[in-house]
């Protein structure tokens, strides 16, 4: 069993002004698979974007902007999501919310259109998402 300690002690984490977490088992349990990059990028964004209740009201065009997409990539991610049981939205207040007890497969249909749009690498997706947040 591997014993974790604390590598850099001046920059252990702590939260301050906002409130972003994800459970573990968003990896473990089949979540992060479940989903497409456009997917996972807005899941992230909402998440970051959230407050403690997971509860944001970005636009749109705003979203679409800072996470360069397509209005037709967002609607898909949006809409995938919604279908996943990952956030809830009422048109203007999205809701991140609590994982379900089991993930939504992707369907093969949601994978090709995926790939056809030349998925971007993960690290890629979470350092747009990083950058963007720290810089307001």
């Amino acid at each position: 069993m591997i014993k974790k300690k604390i590598l850099n002690p001046s920059r252990v984490r702590s939260i301050k002004d906002g409130f972003s977490f994800i459970p573990h088992r968003f990896l473990t349990g089949g979540f992060w698979s479940a989903l497409n990059s456009n997917e996972l990028l807005l899941y992230f964004f909402l998440v970051l974007a959230g407050d403690r209740n997971g509860l944001s009201f970005y636009s749109y065009d705003r979203i679409c902007t800072l996470l360069e997409m397509q209005l037709d990539q967002y609607i898909q991610a949006r809409d995938g999501l919604l279908k996943k049981n990952l956030i809830a939205f009422d048109g203007t207040i999205y809701q991140v919310l609590s994982l379900p007890v089991k993930p939504i497969p992707v369907s093969k249909d949601e994978r090709s259109s995926d790939r056809t749009n030349q998925p971007e690498p993960v690290g890629n997706i979470l350092n747009k998402i990083l950058l963007e947040t720290s810089h307001g």
